[in-house]
């Protein structure tokens, strides 16, 4: 009698299973594909996320311009642009850029220091998906040979020369 119910609750547990696994191919397999929805809204298309200040010397000039378009239908705002940190300095147009237009966002590095550029800036804009752009700004600082500064010694009184 036990061999009879295992054997009865195995089948069942076998039989569930099956009838489960249908259903859920029969879920994952859309009958009718979705429609694509376009829903229009400004698109801040950059010309790079990338800006690259290469290698310069300290004290370097510290602009850069990156161009940008609106490819959407509706007006694009940029609410807000932020540097990493204070080094990093974005400056963006306050009117709506409209749709089909460029424009330009500069951005001031600090070049008085030394080494590796690897800080962001974070746009925030009006774009449906969330509104955020992030720019990588990156590059190399080298130390400025500096002419020197102290005059080759000469005799003097203090020294004993003649």
């Amino acid at each position: 009698m036990q061999k009879f119910i295992l054997s009865f609750l195995v089948v069942f547990a076998l039989g569930t299973t099956v009838v489960a696994q249908k259903d859920a191919v029969k879920e994952a397999t859309p009958t009718e594909a979705p429609a694509e929805e376009n829903q229009g809204g400004p698109v801040m298309t950059l010309e790079s996320d990338v800006v690259d200040y290469g290698t310069i010397n300290q004290h370097g000039e510290p602009l850069r311009v990156l161009k940008f378009s609106n490819t959407g239908t509706e007006p694009l705002v940029i609410k807000n642009a932020r540097g990493s940190c204070g080094c990093t300095v974005p400056t963006w147009p306050k009117e709506p850029i409209l749709p089909g237009e460029e424009s330009t966002i500069e951005i001031r590095y600090a070049t008085n220091r030394l080494g590796k550029i690897n800080k962001k800036v974070t746009l925030t804009t009006n774009e449906a998906n969330g509104g955020k752009q992030v720019i990588s700004v990156v590059g190399n600082i080298l130390k400025t040979e500096e002419e020197e500064s102290v005059p080759a010694s000469s005799p003097s009184i203090l020294k004993g020369g003649e």
